[in-house]
Parts: C-alpha cells; structure tokens; sequence
C-alpha cells in the first residue's frame, strides 16, 4: 500500500516564528501618542529608536539608543520643537543621526540626533520644510538619492523636498482629489504608488509631475488603504472589501485592471499597515488595534502572496515601527524585528528562521540597501535614477559614527537652514588673516605661525566646500530650467489646442 504525498512548497522562510522579548528588555513607561492617525507612530534604525508620544502644548517624540531597555523616566529629553502633535517620523536611509518628523502643524522638520542619543530637549530643527497648508502625516525618504523627501499632507498636495537646501523642488497639487492614505518610492526612486481616499491606486512621476496610471476602486471598501512598491515593480496593497473585510491585493505595474491576486482575511476594521522587506521578499501586516502581525513570502508562483505564519499576543498594538535589516541579529537567524507600541510599553518582537548552525548564513541575508546613497539630490532632480548601494551583513553590521552634522556628502545638512550660499557656507572667523598679520607684527612667535598655517588650511577646506556648493547649486539651477522649459512646452501644446 503506497502513500502519495501532497507538494509542499520549498521555502527557507516556511518556519519563520516570532518571538517577543523578555519584559527587561522592553523599554517601559512610555507614553505612546494618542493621536488619531493611522501611522504606525515609531521607526528604528541600527543607532535608535524614535517613538511619537504624548506631549502638551505641542508635538513631541522620545529617541533613544536601540540597546535601551527597562523603565524610561519622565524627564527623559524629547524632540519637541512642533507646535502641534507629530504624525509621523522616518529615519534617513543614509544617514543614522538624521531623522525627519511630520505635524499637525503643517511642517516637516528635520533633525540630527548626536551619538549617544539627546542629553537636553531638542527644540530647534536643523531644517524646517514649510509648504503645505495643512497638516502634513506622510514621509517618505528617497531609497537611493542623497536628501530627497518626500511629504504629503491633508491639503492633497504631494511636496519633494530637498533638505540639503531646504527647498521646495516638485509639487503635486492637482494629482489627488482627496485625503492622500500612503506613498511608496520605487526601488529606484524614479517613480511613486499613491493610495486615496476616493479608493483609487496612482501611479506618479514626481519629475515629470504626471499620473502615469490610475487603478479606480483597487478596494470596494471606503476605510483607508495603503500601498507599497515590492522590489520587482509589482505592487501590495492593503484595504477592504464592500462587505468590510480586510484584503490583500497585489497588481502588475504593466496592467492595472485587475489584479494577480487578491485574498480576505477577517473582519476587523483596524487598518493594516504592510512592511515590506526587499531583500527576503516578505511582507508582515500589522494592524492597528489588532494583537496580530501576520507575515507573507511573494512570490512569481502562483497564487504569488503566500501567508507565511501569524503571531498573536493578548495587547492590541498602537503602531509599529519596522527595524532596518542592518540592525537584526544576523548571529540569531533574525530576518526581521518590530517595535511593538502598547499604550506604555514598547516590545521588540524578533523575526527568526531556525538553524541549527552558528555560522553566518547566507542565503538568509543577501547584500541590503547600505548607508552611501547612489546619487545626490542634483542628480536625482537632473535625471537619474540607480538602485540603492548594496552592503553585506556577513559579519555582523557596525553603525558608523555621526558624520558631526552632515549627511553623506554635499552641501552640509547644518548650514542648510537658508538656500542663500554665501549667508550659510562663509568662513567661520572673516578676520582670521588679518588676525595673524597683527599677532605677527607684535612678534609673538613660532606658534603664531604655525597657527596662521592652519587657519589657512581651515579657510581652503571651507573654500572647497564652496566651491563644491555652487556646483550643486549650479546644477539645481540647470534641472530648474530644464523643467521649465518641459512646462512651457505644455503649456503651448494646451494653448495650440493639442491636448
């Protein structure tokens, strides 16, 4: 008598369990924002965890060293330099001292965090981003480009941003009719997905400034929806049905009109909010006031999303914030960890797949997204588009230090607060040559010289830094002109009757 077996499908990340910390190594009394905004209200990198918390008179957020745990005191210095509650906070992808945060007071600031964490309250931004008309509760780092933001508020209005100088480079005031639910860059940043209130899935050229496709009703249900750009260009999306189920959908970027495949899972009406990792090709679901994370493997097979595993705790979650694959534990075999926010509470929740081996396992982690960007800003505004700069893991991963307030490269993030180069980029000490010839003249000596020396070195690296400013500057203003040019052109087509 002979038994057929069923087939099984083949997959490293079949056995992925979640596990959560032990309670000392959860960071406790932490007054978790109340705000109503479906965001997930924290994010993380390998240096630390930024979490948006109560705060009166104003907006505020706790950031702390990823290695801390136990209770956090009340006097704990916050980043409270918003007028109005925070909605949202994303780390820099190239940078892990540099942290943007959005408010219900129409701004986006940005902010550098020395190593160690904060000392005293921070108050005064090193950038403020003021555009939108509303309140803003959407951020969005460019993947690969050096300082591009992008923002979207409750004015409909998506900005890019870049924050090297402070200027408003792309907006999109007319590409949506209603509330803006969620944004995703590509992997290479050349185009965005967009979900809206009026329940439509677009797809934006944010240098071009054009809608390339729309995809109306993506979900039949009117609570919110999010999207995200998976690596091969598909895109996932999350929403509900007609009858108020949650579904999952995932749709070819070539052929919106009906997707590859769509699957319901319950009936609760938190708004699940999907993270995706690139790199395993796995998505975990994570859902407002629910005490799930569900997680997928995506796939080219069919039915392409496959439900990997569930984990279930008895606390409902306020939001979670999704740790960069440079921080796991790659020693441990974890593939991924969450910051789970309880209403005082955070717990780290560890993605792990088993092996028996001690060695670092490779197929688990291929190279991921590193801190140098592909591109600077100009570049990106020129033109050009590449993939993020891939790093390995094998070895473990070991943060850098604070590039002492600059992101990684040109112009410097801390003299940006102004566009104008000649007020933010002047030499520090303008009377330093004069200064010397004086103490010359009353002899002081060898160390007078010797210092002159080095005031003269310090004021060419300054010059440099000029120097290298204007270029970018220069550059700013050739991609400026050149999108001028694209909407005069436009414009005339219109005019001539042609569109």
């Amino acid at each position: 008598m002979s038994f057929r077996r069923g087939v099984v499908r083949q997959s490293k990340f079949r056995h992925v369990f979640a596990q959560a910390w032990k309670a000392e190594h959860c960071l406790d009394d932490v007054r978790v924002s109340r705000v109503t905004w479906d965001g997930p209200l924290c994010a993380a990198n390998p240096k630390f965890i930024a979490v948006v918390i109560e705060a009166g008179g104003g907006g505020a957020f706790l950031v702390l060293p990823l290695a801390k745990s136990g209770r956090v005191d009340q006097n704990t210095p916050t980043v409270c330099g918003h007028a109005a509650p925070v909605l949202d906070v994303q780390w820099c992808p190239h940078d892990d001292n540099v942290i943007a945060s959005a408010s219900e007071d129409c701004t986006v600031k940005i902010w550098q965090i020395p190593d160690g964490g904060l000392t005293s309250p921070m108050s005064e931004a090193v950038v403020t981003l003021e555009g939108h008309s509303k309140r803003v509760g959407i951020l969005a780092w460019h993947p690969s480009a050096l300082n591009i933001l992008l923002t979207a508020g409750c004015d409909n209005v998506l900005c890019v941003w870049d924050v090297g100088t402070g200027e408003l480079v792309y907006q999109l005031s007319d590409a949506h009719p209603d509330l803006i639910y969620s944004v995703s860059w590509n992997r290479e940043g050349s185009i965005l997905c967009t979900t809206c209130k009026d329940k439509a899935l677009r797809v934006i050229d944010p240098r071009r400034g054009t809608v390339l496709k729309v995809r109306e009703k993506a979900h039949e249900g009117t609570r919110p929806m999010r999207a995200v750009f998976l690596a091969d260009g598909k895109i996932l999306t999350t929403g509900f049905s007609r009858m108020s189920e949650r579904q999952l959908a995932l749709w070819d970027t070539k052929d919106l009109s009906e997707p590859m495949v769509t699957q319901e899972m319950d009936t609760s009406n938190g708004v699940l909010l999907p993270f995706y990792d690139p790199d395993t090709n796995m998505v975990y679901l994570c859902g407002k006031g629910d005490c799930t994370i569900r997680y997928f493997e995506v796939t080219d097979e069919s039915p392409y999303v496959h439900f990997l595993s569930l984990y279930s705790s008895k606390e409902p979650q306020r939001g979670a914030g999704f740790l960069s694959k440079r921080g796991v534990d790659v020693n441990k075999c974890e593939i991924a960890r969450f910051y789970k926010l309880h209403e005082r509470k955070v717990e780290p929740i560890s993605m792990t797949v088993p092996r028996k081996s001690d060695l670092f396992q490779g197929d688990l982690y291929p190279d991921t997204a590193g801190l140098e960007p592909a591109l600077l800003a100009e570049d990106w505004i020129a033109g050009q588009d590449a993939p993020p700069i891939l790093v390995s893991l094998s070895g473990g991963y070991t943060a850098p230090p604070s590039k002492c307030g600059t992101l990684r490269g040109r112009p410097k993030l801390l003299t940006q607060t102004n566009t104008s180069p000649t007020s933010t980029t002047a030499p520090a000490n303008p009377m330093s040559v004069e200064m010397e010839s004086e103490g010359l003249s009353h002899g002081q000596g060898r160390r007078d010289v010797d210092g002159g020396i080095e005031r003269v070195k310090k004021e060419e690296d300054q010059l440099s830094d000029i120097l290298t400013e204007i270029r970018a500057l220069r550059a700013l203003v050739l991609a400026q002109g050149h999108r001028i040019d694209v909407l005069e052109r436009q414009l005339a087509r219109i005019e001539d009757g042609e569109v």
